[in-house]
């Protein structure tokens, strides 16, 4: 008889006892595989789970790291399984040999499916087990590359009569009718052609003689076909109602967001709408959950930070900031820390705006100050519903800062936000914000900082050899890296290919700085104050910081040399 999945990851060690338990009882109140439940609670990875499922059906593994899950560029392959057959069986054809079909399923326990594909194409089936979003990633590969903003453009001409729009349900964007009228098909064009591209953010402008559309992949805007001129105002006007927003209202600014669904992915849109001299300038920020995996090892701490960093954040009381510009990837990481430490016996609390991340087994509260629900208000009531961990949004004001302070000096244990330049930099703007510096210096425990460095594509890298001068930076930027093992470093430089949309580039990973506060940065908080005193300390006694860590995945042929320089700053500069 087969073992449950649950089984395998236990016996492999993937999972403990306790969290199979929690896993089986997350599965029974929401309804969903076991697996999902897994990753749902952070126990194993997506890939983790599919490999398990492979010993389980004693099915070969696909992905994309074995290049097994590289289908072959055969027309046949596409005519034979359709599109459309693919993303809703999530399955993905792979090759052809001696009258046998190789397919990449997500579930090859479903006999329906191969059966169905045995008589579509007449082929033996022979199934591999893939991960649902590396079966995506590939089919979007395979089958697209289509510009869907232009189809869209070009069929403009034919669109016929409305449809109702339901703004209390997610929008389904796998569901588009071809009657759609104008805005409504350029509106889900734009969407979907932004979320196949892993876009982060969409701009939309007017100027005076044309439209700019523009996507954020991986940090850097790429211009996009543009929408007709004429039909901006539609557009705009599209994502004020499914957003609820005030349609007649153009000359204030205005946030709002709306969910939509797509290829089974539940995926939040955060709008502004911003007034300019042309008309309206339109954002639309994309928080897809289901390409963010919320797992501390994933994230690009150094061995040495991520102990730091969950060490403090298993103390029972303190302060923890994690600083940052916005769209750093602070939230990410500040869920992702909570996912790993938490446990049934304590209680854990949140506080933020919005909710990007819904965490099974913890209280989030989204603020709303329009009601009077401030960071401040809620922290207070929060201190009423006896937490253990709290996480604070972000610290914006004095009112917020000393709440803050108060719990943690209650007994409790508080991560949140600020934004400054660097990690130290938190340090005086907490006592400008009010902060005593006796009350500060007692109860903070670590600060932090981070940004997101674009990392080379896998797919088109190629070895680059880097100068001399360069090579004698790292050394000297980078205490824990000594001169003698640079013939084991291995430098790529970007090139761009299909994959990659032709940047170079696939992905971002966080570099962090990560101080624990010693009694010697105590002492300087409580009597002085002084900045450069406690870069002194640091330089003694940590060496993670910014391009420490940059460089760390420099030579390890994660990064470029250019990216290095671009998020980070030596500390001469």
């Amino acid at each position: 008889m087969a073992k449950k999945i649950g089984e395998i990851l236990v016996e492999n060690g993937t999972i403990d006892q306790e969290q199979y338990k929690k896993a089986l009882r997350y599965q029974q109140q929401n309804k969903c595989s076991l697996g999902d439940a897994i990753v749902k609670l952070g126990f194993a990875s997506e890939e983790g789970i599919t490999l398990a499922m492979s010993k389980q059906f004693g099915v070969p593994y696909a992905s994309k790291e074995n290049k097994v899950l590289n289908p072959e560029r055969d027309q046949n392959l596409q005519e034979l399984v359709s599109e459309n057959y693919a993303r809703e069986n999530l399955i993905i054809p792979l090759f052809i040999e001696d009258d046998v079909m190789a397919i990449a399923m997500y579930d090859p326990s479903n006999i329906f499916v191969v059966d169905n594909i045995k008589m579509m194409t007449g082929k033996e089936i022979q199934p591999f087990i893939a991960s649902k979003s590396q079966i995506l990633s590939v089919i979007d590969a395979f089958y697209g590359g289509k510009d869907l903003l232009e189809e869209a453009v070009k069929d403009d001409d034919e669109d016929q009569g409305d449809v109702e729009v339901n703004v209390g349900e997610k929008l389904d964007l796998d569901k588009i009718s071809s009657g759609m009228v104008s805005s409504i098909k350029l509106v889900n064009a734009i969407l979907k052609q932004a979320i196949s591209e892993r876009a982060s953010d969409i701009h939309l402008e007017l100027f005076d003689e044309q439209v700019s559309l523009r996507f954020r992949i991986d940090g850097a805007l790429h211009e996009r076909t543009s929408p007709p001129k004429d039909s901006v105002a539609a557009i705009i006007s599209r994502i004020k109602i499914l957003s609820k927003l005030d349609i007649s209202e153009r000359r204030l600014p205005q946030d709002g967001s709306f969910g939509i669904k797509f290829q089974n992915r539940a995926i939040e849109i955060r709008v502004s709408v911003c007034p300019a001299v042309y008309g309206e300038k339109l954002v639309l920020r994309i928080l897809d959950r289901g390409t963010s995996e919320l797992n501390i090892e994933s994230l690009g701490f150094e061995k040495e930070q991520k102990k730091i960093f969950i060490d403090a954040a298993k103390s029972p009381h303190g302060l923890m900031f994690l600083t940052g510009p916005t769209g750093s990837g602070k939230t990410t990481t500040l869920n992702a820390v909570l996912n790993t430490i938490k446990t049934p016996e304590l209680n854990f609390m949140t506080l933020e705006d919005p909710v990007e991340y819904k965490l099974a087994g913890i209280s989030q509260v989204q603020v709303k100050p329009q009601i009077g629900l401030t960071f401040a208000t809620g922290l207070r009531s929060f201190l009423r519903q006896d937490p253990d961990v709290i996480l604070v949004g972000e610290v914006r004001d004095q009112e917020t800062a000393e709440a803050c302070l108060k719990a943690a000096l209650t007994g409790h244990l508080v991560l949140s936000t600020l934004h400054t330049n660097d990690a130290l930099g938190a340090i005086p703007r907490l006592i400008d914000m009010g902060m005593e510096p006796f009350l500060l210096s007692s109860s903070l425990e670590v600060v932090a900082a981070q940004r997101l460095v674009r990392i080379l594509c896998p797919h088109c890298k190629v070895q680059h050899n880097p100068s001399e001068e360069v090579k004698k930076q790292i050394v000297a930027e980078n205490p824990t890296i000594k001169a003698e093992q640079s013939n084991t470093w291995k430098f790529y430089k970007e090139v761009g290919c299909p994959k990659c949309s032709e940047t170079g580039y696939l992905g971002r990973k966080a570099i962090y700085e990560v101080y624990k506060i010693t009694e010697d940065m105590r002492n300087i908080i409580y009597k002085t104050q002084d900045l450069v005193e406690l870069r002194k300390v640091v330089e003694k006694t940590a060496v993670w910081n910014l391009r420490a860590s940059a460089w760390s995945k420099f030579i390890k042929g994660e990064i470029t040399e250019q990216e290095v320089f671009k998020t980070t700053v030596s500390k001469e500069d």
